[in-house]
């Protein structure tokens, strides 16, 4: 059976600082638009407060998040545990983009270890936190991250990487603008 929370417990904390990945669910206001749900891995997700989290978010070939908040803040996380203790956790809530020459920049990238490739951190404020059970969820063995990101954005530079922005991050699959076009 499902709990409801108004605000991220320390235990909460706790299990989401435990997990290896977490999803990111954003949608536009168009019924005809794209649900985005995206998979994140390394240690990129912060607790800020009891209602408030975010994450650092790296170059990728598309940038739905920021472009749906952007248009209208909704956001979900969800985690789920692999191991013995099963549990799925969603944060409920509204985000906002940071990009690096923003005044919220200096506010914010200090709680995250910043790559090269860090294109922007997405925050939400949080107003409804879920737990359930999780056990239909199946054990996974995590074996640790993978480098290839880190390998290409080397390759690219910042030459390079400022370029893929340009090209493949400015507007979402139904051409709305992310925080980064502005």
């Amino acid at each position: 059976m499902g709990k409801f929370h108004e605000t991220i417990k320390p235990s909460h904390k706790e299990f989401i600082e435990n997990q290896h990945i977490f999803f990111v669910s954003t949608a536009p206001l168009s019924e005809n638009g794209r649900v985005n749900l995206s998979p994140k891995g390394l240690d990129c997700f912060r607790v800020l407060g009891e209602n408030k989290v975010g994450y650092m978010d790296l170059i990728s070939s598309g940038n739905e998040t920021s472009a749906h908040t952007l248009e209208n803040g909704r956001i979900t996380f969800m985690f789920c545990s692999f191991d013995k203790n099963p549990l799925i956790m969603r944060l409920y809530g509204k985000a906002f983009t940071v990009v690096k020459d923003s005044e919220k920049w200096e506010e914010y990238a200090p709680n995250f270890e910043i790559y090269p490739s860090t294109r922007q951190i997405i925050v939400a404020e949080i107003d409804l936190v879920q737990t359930s059970c999780g056990f239909g969820v199946p054990f996974f063995d995590y074996k640790g991250e993978r480098d290839i990101h880190f390998k290409w954005a080397e390759q690219q530079g910042e030459d390079g990487l400022k370029a893929y922005i340009q090209e493949k991050n400015l507007v979402s699959l139904d051409g709305l603008p992310t925080d980064i076009s502005l």
